[in-house]
Parts: C-alpha cells; structure tokens; sequence
C-alpha cells in the first residue's frame, strides 16, 4: 500500500529553512528523550530480515519523529527506515523527508554512544536540510543551504538555535589526511581506498557522526564504498554540503536521493571537506 499525502489545500504554510531546520531538531532532541530511557531501562535487539538488529528504541524514535513531521510540514511525505523495512511504501515526490531514527544501532547496543538521529528534507533528490543528534554526547549538528551549525543540547531540551555554532569544512591539506571511516562496518574496498592515501591520523567512528567530524574540520576525508541506505547518510549529505564540503558516488556523478525502485541503496561515495577531491599518494 503506497501512502499518499493531503491535498495542497490542507497544506499548512512552508516555514523557512531556519525554522523549518530548527523544528527538526527539536524533533530530533524529543527522540532522544525516549532512546536515552530505553537504553538506561536496558537494551534488548532482536534482528529485522535483512539481519540488521533492531531495538525498541528504534520504534520509539521513529514514531516521535514522525508525528512531529507531520504537525511541522503536513502533507511532506516521510521515508523512515523501520516503516520502509516493515514493507510500508511511501511516494516520495520530488520533496520529503529521510529517517532514520536510531543510526549505529550496533553502537547503541554497545554502550559505546557513537549512535546518532538522522532527519533530512530532501528536494529534487539533494538533501538540503539535515540534523544529526548524538543523543549519548548531546551533541547537535544541523545544516541548511548557507550554514551548519553544532550546538549541545542534552535530550529534550529547547531548540533555541540563537546560540548553534558555525562549523565549516577544513581546507583539504597538500600533506597526510585526516581520514574517517566505519567502526563497525569496514569493507575491504573501502580499506584498500584508504591504504591509498597518505593519512596522518585515522578516526575509526559509529553512524552519523563521521559526517559531524567532516563538517566541523576535524577531518578531510570520509570514504565509504559499501552499501548503505539512503536514511543513513542525507542528513549528513546536507550537513556537510552546507558547511562546504562534498559528497559524490564513487564513479564521480552526483549523489542523489529517493530511489524507491533500488530499495533507497547508496552504494558508495565520498566525502570530503574544502576544496577539490583530494588523490591518492600512488
């Protein structure tokens, strides 16, 4: 069953990108609320179909997201990932919203707080807006078309986007990089892309966050040439967009989003901060 949006008519006004950004990370700190209790009551993860565990936390997430979309933007369709995995379809249209509320659930599992909340607006398939929210760091990144920002806020506590921090992609250096990657999903061709690089330190990291890294300069590079989902990485893609860097599919063409028919895959790309892609040493 493919769900359909409201007519135009019963559409509320399109807020701006400032406060239509800020309303998503207000629905990304009242997430929060709900995973932080979940994970202090004790974590128990079963596994979807696909293998990837799946927590309560989660559903919880996602559902608050959700409702809080729909009051923020009604009649903007949602892509989030447990739905799209319970079989839920949703068309998408050439504006909506990408999900996924428990990034790095491994990590979450873990213990080890390297688990993030992704919300992006996406148009036109390009990511234009997006939060990322550390819940476990109360660390807020956020991204529209002219800035990006970080701020701390702890889970449910106000938006209040006057005091975010600027963040901005560093300048990709002549010398070794700063190169992020995936802690807990390596892939050979991402390691052997690396192994190309002169790399001065490299920053082994959980979901969301490598994009937060990029963005806020404390890395050049971010490769990652596995699969990944679409809802894994728009927020990011805005974030890091919005602060000046870029992001491309490995083969050099654009990284573009709302791709139903392929499942909503990314397979691959590259993330890097300001200035051209950086080339490998050999």
């Amino acid at each position: 069953m493919i769900a359909s949006a409201p007519s135009a008519a019963l559409r509320a006004p399109a807020p701006t990108d400032s406060s239509l950004l800020a309303g998503l990370a207000e629905a990304a700190l009242a997430a929060g609320v709900a995973i932080r209790r979940i994970e202090s009551e004790g974590i128990a993860a079963h596994l979807k179909a696909d293998m990837s565990p799946v927590t309560a936390a989660d559903g919880a997430a996602e559902e608050i997201i959700c409702a809080a979309l729909a009051k923020l933007a009604p009649g903007v369709p949602v892509v989030a990932e447990e739905a799209t995995s319970a079989g839920v379809k949703v068309a998408c249209g050439n504006r909506f919203f990408l999900v996924d509320p428990l990034d790095g659930t491994k990590e979450f599992i873990s213990g080890n707080g390297e688990y993030t909340v992704n919300i992006a607006l996406v148009e036109d398939g390009t990511p234009v807006l997006g939060v990322v929210y550390a819940p476990a760091r109360a660390t807020l990144f956020a991204g529209r078309p002219g800035g990006a920002f970080r701020a701390l806020r702890a889970p449910g506590a106000p938006v209040d986007a006057q005091d975010w921090t600027p963040i901005s992609c560093r300048p990709i250096p002549d010398g070794p990089l700063v190169v992020a990657a995936s802690r807990s999903h390596g892939d050979p061709a991402t390691d052997a892309l690396v192994a190309r690089y002169q790399v001065a330190e490299y920053i082994p990291a959980g979901s969301a966050l490598k994009f937060g890294l990029l963005a806020e300069g404390r890395v050049d590079l971010y490769p990652r040439l596995g699969t990944v989902m679409e809802w894994d990485c728009a927020a990011g893609h805005a974030l890091v967009a919005a602060a000046g860097g870029r992001i491309i599919r490995p083969d050099g063409t654009p990284l573009t989003y709302g791709h139903a028919d392929d499942g909503f895959k990314v397979r691959g790309f590259l993330a890097w901060g300001a200035g051209a892609l950086p080339r490998p040493a050999d």
